[in-house]
This record gives C-alpha cells, sequence and structure tokens, in this order.
C-alpha cells in the first residue's frame, strides 16, 4: 500500500473507487452530504461568480422585451436546472451555449417581430435543440461521436469555441471598449490566479494566498466590482435588502413565455428553427469534448478517485433542460452541457490533493447549488447588478484561454495542428458549420499523411 493510499481518508468511497451514488438507469443519483461533502471554497467562489448568470438579464430584457424582474425569474429557474447535472451524476459545471447568442439572438430580431412571434420562435430553437440532446443521449450517439470524432476535428472545434469568445470581447462592437480599465485588470488577475506558475509557487509558500487562490475567479470579479465604479465603467451598486429572497414571477413567466398560454409555433417556425438548432448542436458538441479533456486531465492527476464522465448521459441531462426551458421560459443563452472557465478552475484546485477537495463532485455539485441560492439573493443579485458585464466578459475570456490550450494539447501531430488551427480559425469566423465542414475535408485530404506522420514520430519516440 502506498503512502497515498495510506493517508487517504473518506466516508465516500475508497481509494482509486467511484463516489457514492443511488443507481437510476442511465444516472447515478448524487446530494450533497449523503454522496459527497460540502465545499466552501466553491460556495463561496458561486456567490459572486453567479454574476455570469444574471448577465443572462440584458439580453433577455432586449430581444424578448421582458422586464428586469420577470428576466431575473427566469435566470432563477435555469439556476435550479443547474443543478441537475451533478444530481444525476454528470461531472461538469453545466452553463450556457454561449457562442451560439449572437446567432440565436439575430435568428430572433431579424425575422421575428418582439412579442409571442419571437417567443415562440426562441421555442422552437430550444425544443429542436433539446430533442437533438435527447436523441443522442438515447441512442448512445452522443458517447459514440466523441471516440469517432478525429482528434484534429476535435481539436479544431475547441480552438474556433476559444478564439471566438476572446473576439467577441474585443472586436470593435464587444465589451473590452465600453470597459476596457474593468476588464484589463480583471484578466490579468484572473489569469494570474488561474494558470501562473508564479502564484502556484507562491501559495504552496504562504499560507494567506493559498486561501486567497482556493477561490478561483473570486478574487477578479471582486476587483472588477470596486475597479469598475472608481474607473467611472460602472454605477456605483444600490443593494437590496429586502425581501431577501426573489420568489420568481411564475404567473408572468406563465402568460408572456410559455406556449401553453401564447400558442405553439407555427409549422413555418418549427421549419425555420430546425437549422439554428442543428448549428447550436454542433457548436454544444464542443462542450462535450472540453468536458471530456478536462475530466481526463483531473482524472489522471487524482488517482484517488475514477471519475465517470459519459456524454451519453450529459447529453440527456443537457435535452432534459432544454426542453424543460422551452416549456416553461425559453432561454436566448440555452442550457449547454458545460461552464468551461468555473470547470476548469474548479478542476485546477482538485487536482491538488483529496484535503483541497474530497470529491470532484463536492466541488461541481456545491458550485451549483450555491449559485442556485445566490441568483435568488436580492442582496447579492442588486450588489452585482452593475457589473454584469464585466462577470460574462472575464468568463469568455478565460474560457478562450482554457479551449485553445487544451486543443493545443491534443494534437501529437504537426497535420493535427495545422488542421486544428485552420479549422479554428474559420468557425470562429465563419460559424460552426463551415468551420466543421472544413475540418472534415482536410481531415480526409490529410488522412493518409496523417498516419504516416504519427507512426514516425511514435518509432522515433520509442529510439
Amino acid at each position: 500500500m502506498t503512502d497515498a493510499q495510506m493517508q487517504f481518508k473518506s466516508r465516500y468511497r475508497e481509494y482509486g473507487g467511484e463516489q457514492a451514488y443511488w443507481p437510476a438507469g442511465p444516472f447515478k443519483i448524487r446530494l450533497p452530504f449523503i454522496h459527497y461533502a460540502w465545499s466552501f471554497p466553491e460556495m463561496f467562489q458561486a456567490l459572486f461568480m453567479c454574476a455570469t448568470c444574471l448577465g443572462a438579464i440584458p439580453v433577455l430584457t432586449e430581444v424578448l422585451g421582458v422586464s428586469y424582474e420577470v428576466a431575473l425569474s427566469m435566470v432563477i429557474i435555469n439556476g435550479f436546472f443547474y443543478t441537475l447535472h451533478v444530481l444525476l451524476g454528470d461531472p461538469v459545471v453545466p452553463g450556457w451555449v454561449t457562442p451560439a447568442i449572437p446567432l440565436i439572438t439575430a435568428f430572433l430580431t431579424n425575422g421575428y417581430v418582439m412579442g409571442p412571434e419571437r417567443t415562440q420562435a426562441l421555442i422552437a430553437v430550444q425544443m429542436c435543440l433539446g430533442l437533438i440532446f435527447l436523441v443522442f443521449g438515447i441512442t448512445g450517439l452522443g458517447g459514440k461521436m466523441v471516440k469517432v470524432v478525429p482528434n484534429s476535428v476535435k481539436a479544431g472545434v475547441l480552438m474556433g469555441g476559444g478564439i471566438a469568445a476572446v473576439l467577441g470581447e474585443f472586436k470593435a462592437t464587444g465589451r473590452f471598449d465600453k470597459y476596457p480599465i474593468s476588464i484589463t485588470i480583471g484578466i490579468i488577475v484572473a489569469y494570474f490566479c488561474l494558470f501562473s506558475p508564479i502564484w502556484a509557487d507562491m501559495r504552496r509558500k504562504n499560507k494567506l494566498i493559498d486561501s486567497i487562490g482556493k477561490f478561483g475567479m473570486l478574487p477578479a470579479i471582486l476587483i472588477g466590482v470596486v475597479v469598475g465604479p472608481l474607473a467611472g465603467e460602472f454605477a456605483i451598486p444600490h443593494v437590496q435588502w429586502w425581501p431577501l429572497i426573489k420568489v420568481p414571477d411564475f404567473a408572468d413567466i406563465w402568460n408572456q413565455l410559455s406556449p401553453f398560454a401564447i400558442g405553439w409555433p407555427s409549422m413555418k417556425v418549427w421549419a425555420a428553427a430546425i437549422p439554428v438548432a442543428i448549428v447550436t448542436y454542433i457548436i454544444a458538441f464542443g462542450d462535450f469534448v472540453t468536458s471530456e479533456a478536462l475530466i481526463r486531465e483531473a482524472d489522471e492527476v487524482r488517482q484517488d478517485e475514477k471519475i465517470d464522465f459519459n456524454a451519453n448521459r450529459s447529453n440527456l441531462v443537457s435535452g432534459i433542460r432544454n426542453v424543460a426551458m422551452s416549456m416553461t421560459c425559453p432561454y436566448t443563452q440555452m442550457c449547454g452541457p458545460l461552464w468551461a472557465a468555473v470547470t476548469a478552475a474548479v478542476s485546477q484546485r482538485y487536482k491538488e490533493s483529496p484535503k483541497a477537495m474530497e470529491s470532484i463532485y463536492s466541488g461541481f455539485g456545491t458550485f451549483r447549488l450555491s449559485t442556485f441560492v445566490a441568483v435568488a439573493l436580492l442582496p447579492i443579485s442588486s450588489l452585482l447588478q452593475p457589473s454584469l458585464p464585466l462577470a460574462l466578459s472575464l468568463t469568455l475570456i478565460v474560457q478562450g484561454y482554457i479551449c485553445t490550450q487544451l486543443a493545443m494539447n491534443m494534437c501529437k501531430t504537426n497535420i493535427e495542428r495545422g488542421i486544428c488551427g485552420v479549422m479554428g480559425a474559420v468557425l470562429a469566423m465563419r460559424g460552426a458549420a463551415w468551420g466543421l465542414v472544413v475540418g472534415l475535408v482536410l481531415f480526409v485530404l490529410l488522412y493518409d499523411s496523417n498516419k504516416k506522420e504519427a507512426a514516425k514520430q511514435a518509432e522515433k519516440a520509442e529510439n
């Protein structure tokens, strides 16, 4: 028995085993305190990282024409559905299908009048997307796709998503030109605290710095909340202390957004929504690739826990969320399978040791349950309201770093790197459909050379 095995202590599993759960068909039900320990660093991080979730509010009010109160209610309902992933055994922090938001908003605003007509179009897109997720999860095609899709194409999807996330923030209409000081300072702090070897070395030597490092992106968000008003880029927040908890406006949501109240989309709207849903799924497919890569990295480092990531299960949970949201309060951000920036931040802390985080489900489960509660707490949502654009921007720029890093690590040969780079650039500039076609065509054209080069490099490595 090794020293690590002798020192390992957990009431939820044996060393090297899978975390305890209740089996339920394709799902593995896990509840806090019963199947995993509560993680306080993730709880505190979630109290402020919920600002990104609240960042959906401006988009919802502008595109759907709903009030701030209704939009906040929609965020709270969406936050509840976030908790389903860890509850049903999916080891990720779920999020939006973020790169698809401009595509979906353009589809809605260019073709449909604000009101029931536009809401019905959004219902059609989200329900079609949910059904695609469910079909791929039930048939097992979701898991097969992750394994069958060529390595270079998977890397290209990640690269494209990373480039698109960063470009979106720095282009002429992006948030950087509006809030340059806050974003610059925030992203420097976020990158340094999450990825810097210097910071990692400081954490090993200083307990106070180590305590700060446990909170992932939280220091960057807090600094942004302070710097923004000082720089004149954000208003000084007005904190609302009462009522403490926002109860969702269920009646208004039902009357304004549910297809059972406003009517179902016409066949013409369904037909127009299907291509948008397909492209959105192609974009979301990159999240499954990212999830698999992040979880595999964590699993390799932490030998004390066997992590079961199943793309089919992730498809099923994502499908349930999208279908449920489409019938209650359709969401312009869609329900995606991954919040890459936070999943990476929590995974980074998880990789430190069992003492840092008992199980990966402790981190992910605590974070998502805490954000669900936090978005409903009016003192927190009112405090963060002015800085919501900053939180969203920092998340996207951190996601860009993570995606491009993972994409480069996945590529083993020069041809894979070339395909990844070209496909990623096309995907970022021309959209998911173009990027996927370019990546597959390049793979077919260069496949034989790819195999030969891989064989040569493997032979060199052996010698």
